[in-house]
């Protein structure tokens, strides 16, 4: 079970002390290596830092008060380790933590071989299957043997050690903080460092006031949560938060797939160092649409933010697929968005409920997109709200987004809830965010399922059927700002005054013309 999140509020504060900690610590490897290296070897010593402090954090002091870490592992190496691996579900001897590396610099006895003996040590140490899967190569993006540290190990073991240095002096606390602390760090990295590989990359992050949105809006109204998925899962961000919007009540099993190797890694991390057992996740490093991995499973809850707009094959055989078959029809080459809402309605339980960040168009596009929303609206009515969401709020792109939240065995199978929130929102110089009174407001209307002034409106199916199917936002929430009546005695009036002062300004300035001497103007 992991501990609680902390408050959301502290997020910006303990994002910009990271921010200005990770730019010093990449000066130190500007020059050494090439820009999209920079972000595995901070966030592999990042994760490495939190595995150590988490081990020493959870003590067992009940066993012997006082003692120390090593005191305990050199008691009983044999007993340490079982409780390790029962608690923690990895262990780390002694000299492996990263206090103790920190001490070797600080003594002038570091070498990189021993850090690279460290990490391997720890990946190695799960001896369960999941926790194997778990920890398997988790750490194969940190090659402290790359000649791009430094050309001899005396070289590489300086640079290191000046990396380890920086991360250690970095205040934060993983079981502690709102903050996804590797998700956040690999956006920084990215924003400091422009590459190919960040660019793509930016496209797996979601800021963490949509995780908590998503989150709330997928759990809304569910008594029990038997499990939790997500298809598009980054660094898992939005399946932690599900474990706070519950009160750490559900901590899992959580499922999720991740095309991206890094973000995979990133996924894996979060999990373990925020208390999740091995056990309970059980993540996929392969694409949810063309290699579904989980079979005939469905979830209770699910979350998304797949990638905007993405091109597919839409190759006729996932008309054979069940996830995509009863439409009839497959989302066009040019946007993959509606297979990952048809993976997702697939993958639904009974009185499931999923919450799915998306591009505005696939509200309104024609063509093959009006018959999959047609068939998810008139034919599985699964479509619980449309929730239009402010722009600039997302790295990477101003472009504004949608949430779609689904349900089936809706409470209200009748209508549909339009939101349109997309003036709800906190300027920023770079982005936009949107705040905790904001996200309350959004969840409180779709609880309570009113119709208020220029912000939500619940929509009858047959209004959405006569309107072609199309979810655009616009076409039911009016959020045009109402001119004031015009009071037509109160302009004659005004027309009067007017035209009585400006008879007396011309009879002023005839009268100064003629004390001049000068023609009157006719």
């Amino acid at each position: 079970m992991t501990t609680s999140h902390g408050s959301p509020s502290s997020v910006p504060a303990q994002a910009s002390e990271l921010s200005a900690r990770l730019w010093s610590i990449a000066n130190d490897l500007r020059g050494n290596m090439d820009a999209s290296k920079f972000k595995d070897y901070i966030l592999g010593m990042i994760f490495y830092r939190c595995l150590s402090r988490r081990a020493e954090k959870k003590l067992p002091a009940g066993l012997a008060p006082g003692s120390s870490y090593e005191d305990l592992f050199l008691r009983d190496p044999s007993a340490f380790k079982a409780w390790s691996l029962k608690h923690l579900g990895y262990v780390i001897e002694p000299p492996f933590l990263f206090s103790s590396m920190i001490s070797r610099i600080e003594q002038g006895t570091f070498s990189v071989g021993k850090l690279e003996e460290a990490v391997r040590s720890i990946a190695d140490s799960p001896l369960s299957p999941a926790g194997r899967s778990a920890f398997e190569g988790i750490f194969d993006s940190m090659n402290l043997q790359d000649p791009e540290l430094g050309r001899n190990e005396t070289q590489r073991s300086r640079l290191t050690a000046a990396i380890l240095s920086k991360i250690g002096a970095i205040p934060f606390d993983t079981e502690n903080t709102a903050m996804d602390v590797l998700g956040t760090a690999y956006m920084i990295l990215i924003g400091l460092f422009a590459s190919d590989a960040g660019k793509k990359g930016g496209e797996f992050f979601t800021p963490s006031a949509f995780s908590r949105l998503c989150a709330r809006l997928a759990c809304l109204g569910m008594e029990r949560i038997s499990s939790a998925c997500d298809p598009a899962m980054g660094s898992a961000s939005m399946l932690l938060e599900l474990i706070r919007e519950t009160g750490g009540r559900f901590s899992g099993p959580f499922y999720g797939q991740e095309t991206n190797r890094t973000t995979y890694n990133l996924a894996r991390m979060n999990m373990i160092i925020h208390g999740i057992p091995c056990e309970n996740f059980h993540f996929y490093p392969e694409d949810t649409i063309s290699c579904d991995q989980l079979g005939e499973m469905k979830f209770s809850v699910q979350v998304a933010n797949p990638p905007y707009s993405q091109k597919w094959s839409s190759d006729p055989s996932f008309l054979k697929d069940p996830r995509f078959s009863g439409a009839g029809r497959l989302a066009p080459k040019s946007y993959e968005d509606f297979a990952f809402v048809q993976h997702i309605v697939y993958h639904m339980e009974d009185c499931g409920r999923a919450a799915v960040l998306l591009p505005h168009g696939i509200l309104f596009r024609g063509g093959a997109e009006k018959e999959i929303r047609a068939h998810l609206i008139r034919d599985l009515n699964v479509v619980e709200a449309v929730i239009g969401l402010p722009p600039g709020c997302f790295h990477g792109t101003p472009i504004p987004v949608c949430c779609l939240v689904l349900a089936k065995n809706r409470r209200r199978p009748d209508s549909v809830l339009f939101i349109d929130a997309s003036l709800s929102f906190v300027p920023g110089r770079k982005m936009n965010s949107i705040s905790e009174e904001d996200i309350d407001r959004i969840v409180s209307a779709c609880r309570e399922w009113t119709d208020r002034d220029r912000f939500s409106r619940a929509v009858p199916l047959s209004e959405i059927k006569g309107q072609d199917f199309s979810l655009n936002i616009s076409r039911y929430v009016d959020t045009s700002e109402k001119e004031a009546p015009v009071d037509l005695t109160q302009v004659r009036q005004e027309l009067t005054a007017h035209r009585i002062r400006a008879a007396q300004l011309e009879q002023e300035m005839q009268a100064q013309l003629s004390r001049l001497g000068l023609r009157p103007f006719s």
